[in-house]
């Protein structure tokens, strides 16, 4: 984010305008940055992660799925489209992957039984 550095300039004595329109930012944003910088669904987002990750910590080969239903149990409403997507951003992987089969190991396994 670039907001600090606005706050740090207006700081050094240069206008908030200024370096908006230098950064090619609107004030409005920045200043609603400013009076609450953390987000409530940042917090929100936030405490989520840290349900899956529990989860996760407690079997490490349940995959989004029930990580999901792991965390309704704890008291967190999510949906389990937004348990993947926070899976995904936190890095949270089960440790049991599914082998994928597809055709290029048909075709490799065709080639070498032919030659």
């Amino acid at each position: 984010m670039t907001y600090p550095l606005v706050s740090e300039l207006a700081a050094d004595g240069i206008p908030v305008s200024v370096s908006c329109r230098v950064l090619k930012l609107a004030r409005q944003p920045y200043y609603r940055w400013r009076n609450d910088p953390i987000r409530d669904a940042d917090v929100l987002r936030a405490y989520r992660i840290n349900a899956l990750h529990d989860a996760h910590e407690d079997d490490p080969t349940f995959g989004y799925r029930y990580l999901a239903d792991e965390a309704r149990r704890a008291g967190w409403r999510m949906s389990r489209r937004t348990a993947w997507k926070l899976c995904s951003q936190a890095g949270i992987l089960s440790s049991a992957q599914r082998r994928r089969r597809g055709k290029a190991r048909r075709l490799a396994l065709r080639c070498s039984m032919t030659t």
